[in-house]
C-alpha cells in the first residue's frame, strides 16, 4: 500500500517539472498522504480567529457583472446578497507563505492534514439580518471539529469551520464549512457513482464555466488555488480534466437563481453538499423549484449529462 502509494506520488512529483510554477516544495507535502496523525490535527478544535473588514461596493459591482447580473451600483445601506460576505474577509498571506497549490501553507488556522487534495464540499448557513453597504463587520472564527474517515480510495479528513459574522445590530449570520481532505487519484480507484439530477424543475439557468469566469471569481475571492485557473496545473498535478468550478460559485449561483425568480423572498436558511465536481470544459445548469407550501426551495446543479453535482435547500423567512 505504501509503495503504490509514494510511487504514484513520486510520478506525479516528476510531471511537476513541466508545469509552469511548480516548485520542490510540493514534493514534501505529497508524500507525508500517509502519515494522517489524527490526534495531532485535533488539537486546532477550538483554536479562533477574528478578522475585521468593511462592506465595501466595488467586489458587489465587480461579482454582479461577473454572474451576468443587471443590477444598478450598489449604495451605502443596500442590503449584502446571502453568501456574497465571500467578498470580504479575504485572506491576505504574503507570496512566500504560499505553497505549490496557491493555497497558504498548512498549519496557522487551519491545521497541516498531509493530505494534497483539498475541497469545499458544502456549507449551512443562517442569515438572521442583512450586512449592508458601508457598514464594518467582523468575522469570528473557530475549528468545531476535525475527524478522519477511511473513503473508497483511502484515508479522508474531515474539518468543519463556524464562522460568526457580525455588525452593529449583532450577529447577522453564521457559517458553516465542511472541508475535506484526501490523496491523489490513482488509476484503477473506484467510480464513483452518478445520481441523475430531478428533471421537475421550475428553474433552471444554463451556464457556461469559462476560464474567464473562473478566474474572475478567483480573483474576487483572492483565492490562489490554482484547480481553478491553472489549467496545465489542475490537469497534469492534480489529475482532473478541466478548470474545477469552485463550490461557493455553485451555491452563490443557485441562490443567485432563486432571486432572480422570487425576487421578494428573504432567505432564512440556506443549506449545500457537493456531491461530484463540475468543470470549464462543459457547460453546466442550476436548478430548483419552491416545494410545497413555498416556504422551502429545493435547489441542484447538474452536468451537462444530467447528473446531479450539487444539491442545496433554502428556507424562505
Amino acid at each position: 500500500m505504501y509503495h503504490a502509494c509514494f510511487g504514484s506520488i513520486r510520478n506525479l512529483v516528476r510531471k511537476r517539472d513541466n508545469v509552469p510554477g511548480a516548485d520542490r516544495n510540493s514534493a514534501v507535502e505529497r508524500t507525508e498522504i500517509a502519515d494522517v496523525d489524527i490526534a495531532e490535527l485535533q488539537k486546532w478544535v477550538g483554536k479562533t480567529a477574528t478578522v475585521t473588514d468593511q462592506v465595501t461596493p466595488v467586489p458587489i459591482a465587480a461579482l454582479a457583472a461577473t454572474l451576468d447580473i443587471d443590477a444598478p451600483p450598489p449604495r451605502p445601506g443596500d442590503p449584502l446578497p446571502p453568501l456574497w460576505h465571500w467578498l470580504y474577509f479575504l485572506p491576505a498571506d504574503r507570496q512566500s507563505e504560499l505553497a505549490a497549490d496557491g493555497h497558504a501553507r498548512r498549519g496557522g488556522f487551519l491545521p497541516p492534514i498531509p493530505l494534497p487534495r483539498r475541497m469545499w464540499a458544502g456549507g449551512r448557513f443562517e442569515f438572521h439580518h442583512p450586512l449592508r453597504v458601508g457598514e464594518s463587520i467582523t468575522r469570528t472564527s473557530h475549528i468545531a471539529a476535525i475527524e478522519q474517515k477511511e473513503g473508497r480510495t483511502g484515508p479522508l479528513v474531515f474539518v468543519v469551520a463556524r464562522h460568526e459574522i457580525s455588525n452593529s445590530g449583532g450577529v447577522a449570520m453564521t457559517e458553516e464549512q465542511d472541508l475535506v481532505y484526501r490523496g491523489l487519484s490513482k488509476p484503477g480507484d473506484p467510480v464513483p457513482t452518478t445520481r441523475m439530477a430531478p428533471a421537475d424543475s421550475a428553474w433552471e439557468r444554463v451556464v457556461q464555466p469559462g476560464s474567464v469566469l473562473l478566474f474572475r471569481y478567483s480573483a474576487l475571492t483572492f483565492n490562489g488555488h490554482r484547480i481553478h485557473y491553472d489549467y496545465p496545473y489542475a490537469t497534469k498535478v492534480e489529475g482532473y480534466p478541466g478548470l474545477l468550478v469552485h463550490g461557493p460559485l455553485i451555491a452563490t449561483l443557485l441562490l443567485d437563481l432563486l432571486g432572480r425568480n422570487m425576487r421578494e423572498a428573504q432567505v432564512a436558511s440556506f443549506t449545500f453538499r457537493a456531491g461530484s465536481p463540475l468543470f470549464d470544459t462543459t457547460p453546466f445548469s442550476v436548478c430548483g423549484k419552491p416545494e410545497k407550501g413555498g416556504k422551502t426551495v429545493s435547489l441542484w446543479a447538474k452536468d451537462a449529462a444530467g447528473a446531479m453535482a450539487t444539491t442545496a435547500t433554502a428556507v424562505i423567512a
